[in-house]
């Protein structure tokens, strides 16, 4: 056989397997593009987004819509063929896939600590927005989460409100973790509580008085290696009470990056008058309590989502800006926000058409 046609047959057999590689080898990469965006104004798959009952609302014109990324599962195993076209790709990003599932964590693990950023998220957009209309919000220091096998399980449970540690009085979740770390590993902390059920009974009956309980549990040392920190084995954070009815309904959809259209939505439709003046305003970003924007992730592929659906100005958290303008789609504007006081003043120059001022984003 000539050799010419020798090597060329060679050629050809080294692609077929090369090709045969590429899609059959997995890799350890996981794909992010762009997802759903809804607008909070409006209404999803029939049903309005927010719903305000018990306080006199406002029609609300435009478009403020939260923006989200669509992942590929944790059990999907990438192929060669695949990461090469999502790194070519202009509206894709391909990721380790540790970075969208760390430590080995399962995909419901995943969806469930997502449910529960959401949750969170929903309860910091009502109190910033109605922080920011100086509406009162009653809060309080409950007991978040219980470490599997730890000192507090079976004696402190999720919901309880914590009133006091060693009979000092907690008024910020970090009042817990500072007052227990006043112990050494071994010695007892005592917890004055409100048990969670006693509390949801008291909401429901709308009284005032409450049955507390003083709760020992030993401390033990942290698992954090080096350290000699005592522990309990829970995790605080803030409950509140609202004097009225706010619901956030959206299915399918999970994480914390959408508190800032959120709490941009329930204002809007709590004040007279459109805050958007009409335009398309898409955005993203995490809010607190008092009402400051955090950074969020894929932003790259939450503003091509925007712009696809039409949004010329996105709300652009400002620790993501740098990112989001390395490659901002035509027709976009990035507006920098680090607090929704930023946000709705930024809302205030679209709405008048006053936009030369608006804080942008840029690369550098």
């Amino acid at each position: 056989m000539p050799r010419r046609t020798v090597t060329m047959l060679a050629s050809t057999l080294m692609l077929i397997a090369l090709l045969c590689a590429g899609v059959f080898i997995p890799v350890p990469y996981a794909e992010m593009s762009p997802g759903p965006t809804v607008n909070t104004l409006g209404e999803h798959e029939g049903e309005p987004v927010l719903r305000i009952a018990g306080r006199k609302t406002y029609p609300a014109d435009g478009n403020l819509n939260m923006t989200t990324v669509r992942v590929t599962s944790a059990d999907y195993r990438m192929n060669l063929v695949e990461a090469v076209y999502g790194w070519l790709a202009h509206d894709t990003k391909v990721v380790p896939h540790d970075t969208l599932y760390p430590d080995g964590k399962t995909e419901e693990e995943s969806t469930q600590e997502n449910a529960e950023e959401f949750s969170q998220s929903q309860e910091s957009a009502k109190v910033a927005a109605l922080k920011q209309l100086g509406i009162p919000v009653k809060s309080w220091v409950i007991v978040s989460t219980v470490v599997k096998d730890a000192p507090a399980e079976g004696k402190l449970h999720a919901g309880d409100v914590i009133k006091a540690v060693d009979g000092k009085a907690v008024k910020e979740p970090s009042d817990v973790a500072e007052l227990v770390t006043e112990h050494a590993p071994g010695e007892d902390v005592v917890f004055t509580v409100v048990p969670a059920k006693e509390q949801a009974a008291a909401e429901k009956e709308k009284r005032t008085a409450v049955r507390t309980e003083q709760v020992t549990v030993t401390t033990r040392a942290s698992d954090d290696a080096g350290e000699e920190r005592a522990v309990v084995g829970i995790s605080a954070g803030t409950d509140h009470t609202f004097p009225f009815a706010i619901d956030i309904k959206l299915a399918d959809v999970g994480g914390p990056s959408a508190g800032l259209m959120f709490a941009l939505g329930i204002y809007d439709k709590l004040t007279p008058g459109a805050l958007t003046g009409g335009a398309f305003v898409a955005g993203t970003g995490t809010i607190d309590d008092e009402g400051r924007v955090g950074p969020i992730g894929g932003i790259e592929m939450k503003t091509v989502g925007a712009r696809d659906k039409g949004a010329e100005y996105f709300l652009t958290p400002a620790d993501n800006c740098a990112a989001a303008a390395k490659d901002t789609p035509d027709g976009l504007t990035l507006v920098k926000v680090g607090t929704m006081d930023d946000a709705l003043d930024a809302l205030k120059d679209i709405r008048a058409g006053d936009t030369a001022g608006l804080p942008t984003c840029t690369a550098s």
